[in-house]
């Protein structure tokens, strides 16, 4: 074989090698993409040893080859690659840069009772992650004509879709074989959860998705936005549907601040089109008011973190620790203003087990709001719903901070080993140790108030509810769930008015004619009592 010939094979080998590893890793094309350093380093080694493969007749040693001066080149290149990122590293880490690591975020103090409106639980999610997956397999499960072809993407992203807490999901391809047959048409569903209700709905699209996690080749989102922005450097996607069931990719584009590889925020969001694979790319202070998720949750809380260890110095969050502050280990979502809001606490680095103050962070927009609250760390008051049922070993999810009576307020489900909601629990935070418990959401608010009454709290019963008097005009009692009720009219009243015996007993001793006087709150069909005089 001719030189010339040897020559331009090597080449070839070099270009498609890289080629494939480009294919397969791909690196954004950016000298802030730790993945970038290691393509280069892994180019010249491919060069290297495929010179060294040419030129092996003429190496007669290990001398040769130290001594040669094409592998002695190469071999610096590298060493300088691996010199840059390591010096970038420490020259973009918060060793060097704790004051710019600190003041990534911006922290405005909020007041409770006027940002967070009191709890709507038609628009409160119920639901925690998991039990979403036990109902989106479950629905996918009863669909005989998909259920072979195609299973459930396990993200589950949290949105907000037309007022109300939503998780929504792709479907995936079962298998390499179900993608092949099955990839022509595309993925013909997503599934959407209503977090409030647990409706659960299986959404069949007129045009499937072409572009997704699932995809093998061209169409594998992760490779269709990497050539069409070679340089951008993305964050997690997500998976979202817009106003009118469009289903999107939101692809947050990472923003490095200080140095090479420090102080991550996003600087851009790509939307893409999950059944065309059109693509929008704009400033991420542009971006649509029904995406929801641009920041992660992992990101907003490891920014928080910096910003609250940092204050005064690296030396000092790994040392002294003076005044540093961490959120604590879990998070949560809050529907706020049309936007997910990321909750968790605030506690002191030491583990306390108790909160100072609580954070809100937007997903969009960054945002983030600082509620000097003090109380129970969430998992202390998980522990305490636990004890009221520990009979029954149920496990409470990680709670939601709620607004009750303009008490900050830990509700949370408590779920067995099945992984099924079986009652509901409320736990003020400033005194963890009072606890409700309920079957359902009305009858665990209604045992909470009666209890915030019990610590002097006047609104305790809520702003809108209503007090009347008067004679017992009909009397009729019904179980409900195992629970006997009695409903009662006055005269000359409206409305039919419910009072459970488990709360009341007193109005077993009340008969038709008597005078009776209610403290209660306005439903359909009946209203319901929390206080009787």
């Amino acid at each position: 074989m001719s030189t010339k010939k040897s020559k331009i094979i090597a080449v070839l080998a070099v270009i498609i090698l890289a080629g494939i590893y480009y294919y397969v890793t791909l690196p954004a094309i950016n000298i802030h993409e730790s993945g970038f350093w290691f393509f280069l380093a892994a180019v010249v080694a491919v060069i290297l040893v495929i010179y060294g493969l040419r030129r092996r007749s003429s190496f007669h040693s290990v001398k040769d080859i130290k001594e040669n001066k094409i592998i002695k080149f190469g071999l610096g290149v590298i060493i300088l690659i691996a010199v840059i990122y390591l010096i970038g590293s420490v020259l973009s880490s918060p060793i060097v840069n704790a004051q710019k690591y600190q003041k990534l975020i911006t922290q405005t103090e909020g007041d409770f009772a006027e940002d967070i409106e009191q709890a709507d639980f038609d628009r409160i999610p119920l639901l925690d992650k998991d039990s979403a997956v036990l109902l989106g397999n479950r629905k996918m499960g009863s669909m005989v004509d998909m259920v072979s072809q195609f299973q459930v993407s396990d993200l589950y992203s949290q949105i907000n879709y037309q007022g109300k807490p939503v998780r929504v999901t792709p479907l995936e391809y079962a298998s390499p074989i179900k993608w092949l047959t099955n990839q022509k048409a595309g993925i013909p569903a997503y599934i959407t959860i209503d977090m409030t209700t647990q409706n659960t709905e299986l959404v069949k699209l007129n045009e499937g998705i072409k572009y997704s996690m699932s995809e093998y080749f061209n169409r594998n989102i992760y490779r269709h936005l990497r050539f069409r922005y070679p340089t951008y450097m993305f964050d997690q996607l997500s998976f979202e549907i817009d106003e009118t069931g469009t289903p999107y990719w939101i692809c947050p584009v990472k923003k490095f601040n200080i140095g090479l590889f420090g102080g991550q925020t996003i600087g851009r969001v790509v939307l893409c089109n999950a059944v065309t694979g059109e693509t929008v790319d704009v400033p991420v202070d542009e971006c649509p008011t029904w995406v929801d998720r641009v920041y992660p949750a992992e990101l907003l809380i490891q920014l928080y973190n910096y910003h609250g260890t940092l204050k005064n110095g690296f030396l000092n969050s790994v040392l002294g620790q003076k005044g540093c502050l961490k959120t604590t280990e879990g998070f949560n979502y809050i529907a706020m203003d049309d936007d997910v809001w990321v909750y968790t606490g605030i506690t002191s680095v030491t583990g306390d087990r108790s909160n100072v103050a609580f954070v809100l962070m937007n997903q969009r927009t960054m945002e983030t709001r600082y509620y000097p609250v003090s109380g129970a760390e969430e998992y202390s008051a998980m522990d305490s719903a636990q004890g009221q049922v520990q009979n029954l070993g149920y496990k409470a999810t990680f709670p939601l901070l709620l607004n009750i009576s303009n008490e900050p307020t830990y509700f949370m489900a408590l779920k067995d080993e099945a992984g099924l909601v079986k009652k509901y629990a409320m736990v003020n935070i400033q005194k963890y140790q009072n606890v409700a418990i309920g079957d359902t959401v009305a009858e665990c608010q209604k045992q909470y108030t009666k209890l915030l009454s019990g610590m002097g709290i006047s609104n305790a019963g809520g702003s809108d509810n209503l007090k009347v008097s008067g004679a017992i005009e009909k009397m009729a009692q019904a179980v409900i769930d195992g629970n006997s009720h009695f409903y009662i009219t006055l005269t000359g009243k409206e409305g039919i008015f419910d009072v459970p015996v488990v709360d009341f007993p007193q109005i077993i001793g009340y008969d038709i004619g008597d005078t009776i006087s209610l403290e209660y709150s306005e439903g359909s069909p009946a209203n319901t009592v929390i206080v009787i005089e």
